[in-house]
């Protein structure tokens, strides 16, 4: 798999038996039932959580005389994340390397089975720095298909529609963009780098990043197979690999788990406000009518920041893409993101388009809303964070690919000239690019995130949504969001909720399975498979704080905020008090738990690779 290096024959043999132990553990059906009460009891089992970044097997006699070598190998760049950052620092590396007749080894890992099977989004899609990089993309035949030719922005009331008229010059307006399925469009970018060179690997989870002794990122390690689910050795236990680096790029997406180590390991959220997401939930469907719609205002109320669309796709059969993003610092923790997202679809305007369709698809994930406030420290020694990794979404364009994949190629620019250099002028092991973080900010990224950074917190206010899109009107189509103040965001979103007995419960109406459907019937359309005996890495630092805390005070809004059914309250064996399941076969890796615990307890790390959801252009 890995070309020769000084290390390809131990290379070869690991992959062998990495892709040896994923064949023998391929993942089994979805759960049939969220009733299956089979783990996290601690009646039955002593505890909740038994993966090793929590419970240390050098403390497990059971791990006593395990081959614990990991095989390594180099490249001149890795690259963690298949996505539309990842791919354009990819390809835009190997055009340098093209064009100043250089040798260049780019190796990009990507937890997903597929690249593009983990990738969801909208998507409208603004070409500006897809133009940049392949100028030619048409001629390439890119999946842009449907191009926007109007647009329609609504203020939804529960029985009515109010409309908003989109003015030249405001955030919203889409004219010249495409819709696309995001996925496919990744999927045809992997092609574009897998011509120039790059080496693609989809299904190796970047687990762990690796250090130099001098404290730079030395590269990455791929996760452990083979282990059981009570986090002892399997037979065919096989150790992760190693992919050392002169420079790391890091584009795991919006809230990466390996983005979180490096954010407390060189302090680089020192400087800025702590980040703001949203959880976006999506569902694909056949449909014969064309539409292109924006809605803000019910279901949700004024104070919850939120959301929907509804696109139309030129697929050669007629599809709908449809979905509803919810702020994550809403209060109620009654509140489903799920749930509200299919009432939404009740709304007479939107029943009218969805009727007679038929759903095929469903998904969800987290994405970034902190914009220009929430941009940590961007450069590190021996490494860089681009794309949604660190937050790069216009949140009132509703738009970060183009923003991401533009990262991606700076990213590429900044590092090249010092990978290639005859000798190598930096102060640590591994390469260091401050230059990536000033080209940004000299950029068309910069200036376009900066103009819109107060629309986003405008919305705190006793007004809400109303006094948002006022102040959005007034400040932003009149001064070019050039105000000489910068608004904060309310904090981290975990810290927003309020104790249930200050909430009122949320009644919601049962799915009809002809516009609203249950959880599981969902979750079974996004593909998910795990490998069903390993350590489910949905990881507690502590496994009483679920029912001690969250359930006693919040009455446990893990069971309401998961958009799959990971999480769920059922009563002890005993009868007597109620424990928390975890029904990690069940995660889409939306990264929602991790962010809006209010305890901030539950710590997502990757499962074994190949695992998560199967999308199929979403």
């Amino acid at each position: 798999m890995f070309p020769a290096s000084r290390y390809s024959s131990k290379a070869h043999r690991c992959i062998r038996a990495l892709q040896t132990v994923q064949v023998e553990h391929a993942a089994p059906q979805l759960y049939a039932t969220l009733n299956t009460r089979r783990t996290c009891s601690s009646v039955s089992t002593p505890r909740i959580t038994t993966h090793y970044t929590v419970h240390s097997r050098d403390k497990d006699s059971r791990w006593e005389g395990v081959e614990m070598e990991r095989f390594a190998d180099e490249a001149d760049v890795v690259i963690v994340g298949g996505g539309p950052a990842g791919l354009s620092a990819a390809i835009r590396l190997k055009q340098l390397a093209n064009e100043h007749e250089k040798e260049l080894r780019v190796c990009l890992v990507e937890k997903a089975s597929q690249i593009g099977a983990h990738t969801l989004s909208g998507a409208c899609l603004e070409p500006s720095a897809l133009t940049e990089l392949i100028p030619d993309w048409k001629e390439r035949g890119a999946p842009l298909n449907t191009p926007v030719t109007e647009d329609v922005f609504s203020i939804l009331t529960e029985k009515h529609r109010i409309p908003v008229p989109i003015l030249p010059g405001l955030p919203m307006v889409n004219h010249g963009n495409y819709i696309v399925r995001l996925g496919n469009f990744v999927r045809w970018l992997g092609e574009q780098a897998e011509e120039l060179g790059v080496e693609l690997y989809p299904g190796y989870a970047a687990a762990e990043v690796l250090f130099h002794e001098d404290g730079s990122v030395k590269g990455i390690a791929t996760n452990d197979v083979g282990i059981s689910k009570d986090g002892s050795p399997k037979d065919v236990f096989e150790r992760g690999m190693e992919l050392h680096a002169k420079v790391t790029l890091f584009g795991e997406g919006c809230h990466g788990h390996l983005a979180k180590q490096l954010y407390k390991q060189f302090n680089l959220r020192e400087n800025c406000e702590p980040q703001t997401y949203a959880i976006g939930l999506k569902e694909v469907g056949g449909i014969r009518r064309k539409v292109l719609s924006h809605s803000v205002g019910w279901p949700l109320n004024r104070h919850t920041y939120g959301g929907s669309f509804l696109y139309h796709l030129n697929e050669g059969e007629p599809l709908v893409a449809l979905g509803f993003v919810v702020g994550l610092d809403y209060s109620n923790p009654y509140l489903s993101p799920f749930r509200e997202f299919q009432r939404w679809k009740h709304h007479p305007f939107v029943a009218a388009t969805l009727e007679g369709g038929t759903r095929i698809a469903y998904g969800a994930r987290a994405l970034n809303e902190g914009g220009f406030q929430s941009i940590p420290k961007l450069t590190f020694p021996g490494g860089l964070l681009i794309g949604c990794s660190p937050g790069f979404m216009n949140v009132p364009k509703i738009k970060g690919t183009h923003t991401a994949m533009k990262s991606g190629m700076l990213a590429a620019e900044a590092v090249f000239p010092k990978i290639t250099a005859e000798s190598l002028d930096s102060e640590t092991t591994g390469l260091h690019a401050p230059e990536y973080a000033e080209t940004l900010k000299n950029s068309w990224v910069w200036k376009e995130l900066h103009a819109v950074r107060n629309i986003r917190p405008s919305f705190h206010n006793y007004f809400g949504l109303y006094g948002g899109m006022a102040y959005t009107g007034v400040f932003y189509w009149i001064f070019r969001g050039k105000e000489p103040w910068t608004l904060k965001h309310c904090g981290l979103d975990a810290n927003q909720l309020k104790p249930a007995k200050d909430c009122t419960p949320i009644e919601y109406p049962k799915p009809d399975g002809k516009l609203s459907f249950d959880l599981l019937s969902s979750v079974a359309l996004s593909g998910t498979n795990h490998e069903g005996d390993q350590p489910p890495h949905l990881t507690l630092k502590d496994d009483s704080v679920p029912v001690s805390r969250n359930l006693s005070i919040y009455d446990g809004p893990e069971q309401r905020f998961c958009p799959a059914g990971v999480y769920e309250y059922v009563p002890l064996e005993t009868g007597e008090g109620m424990r928390l399941q975890i029904n990690a076969q069940n995660c889409v890796h939306c990264k929602t738990c991790d962010i809006k615990d209010p305890s901030q307890n539950i710590n997502w790390v990757v499962p074994e690779g190949g695992g998560g959801p199967a999308y199929n252009g979403m």
